[in-house]
């Protein structure tokens, strides 16, 4: 994200694909946060929800006497996901110096762990509970990561959408998060794919017995040999596939289940 100041009074908002090709535009009011003009009314109620919220944690933050041409850059398609509006509540949460987490909370409902993932610098092991909010930075490199895949469905998933479909239908929530926090500590230390694939399993199921919510396994790759397991909101973005056949052969499966995105752990985890 590019921020330069202006003689205008507004602030012109300019978002462009990884391509450098211009995919929003809106100019907003800095009086009142309204916009004076938009290509997309969603995503600039979005932003000016984002703006307002970061005025409210510091009271300094847009209240110069002049306006900003902002630019922001996707590194990936458009259409992937992959935290695009987490990352750009943390680089607000930079420009106006307030705290990332604190301006997500304003922002949204969900737990924060993406925020988290958006200023760390590798693995993190986050914690949201009454008690505390805090994220652990971890030694995630497992000796199986060639064997790991990430999948794309092809569908933009609404991260805000997901949250509250999760929120109204998860039952017996205390006992799920306790079951789910037991697997994450197993995963830290697991050393071999059969193992990490049976704790992905567990996942998978205890999310489903605790929602109702359909396996993405068992709705579109049935046949599959390995395990495939939903990302962030359930039906979301992208999956991750395991898979002891190889790359052309895993890429293969895929590719004839109509899903041709298929990314290696190396080419995408930090």
């Amino acid at each position: 994200m590019v921020v330069k100041r202006t003689t205008s009074s507004d602030l012109l908002w300019e978002s462009l694909d990884m391509k450098g090709k211009k995919w929003f535009e809106s100019t907003i009011s800095l009086f009142d946060f309204s916009a004076i003009s938009t290509t997309n009314q969603e995503t600039s109620d979005y932003l000016q929800k984002l703006l307002k919220n970061a005025v409210r944690l510091n009271s300094e933050f847009l209240s110069q006497w002049n306006g900003f041409k902002i630019e922001t850059q996707l590194e990936f398609p458009l259409d992937w996901g992959l935290g695009s509006s987490s990352t750009l509540t943390f680089l607000v949460a930079e420009w106006a110096e307030v705290n990332p987490l604190l301006l997500y909370f304003k922002n949204e409902d969900g737990s924060g762990y993406d925020v988290a993932c958006a200023f760390a610098d590798g693995p993190v092991e986050y914690i949201n509970s009454p008690d505390e909010v805090s994220y652990t930075e971890v030694d995630f490199n497992p000796k199986f990561k060639d064997n790991l895949f990430f999948v794309h469905l092809g569908k933009k998933q609404s991260t805000a959408q997901g949250i509250k479909d999760y929120l109204k239908a998860v039952k017996n929530k205390a006992t799920l998060v306790k079951a789910i926090t037991k697997i994450t500590e197993e995963i830290r230390s697991v050393t071999n794919l059969k193992d990490f694939e049976a704790l992905l399993s567990k996942h998978e199921d205890l999310i489903a017995s605790h929602t109702g919510f359909s396996k993405v396994k068992e709705q579109l790759f049935s046949d599959y040999s390995g395990v495939v397991k939903s990302l962030g909101a359930w039906g979301g973005d992208f999956v991750l596939a395991t898979s002891d056949k190889g790359d052309d052969a895993t890429k293969e499966y895929f590719t004839g289940k109509g899903y041709p995105t298929v990314l290696k752990y190396k080419d995408i985890i930090l």
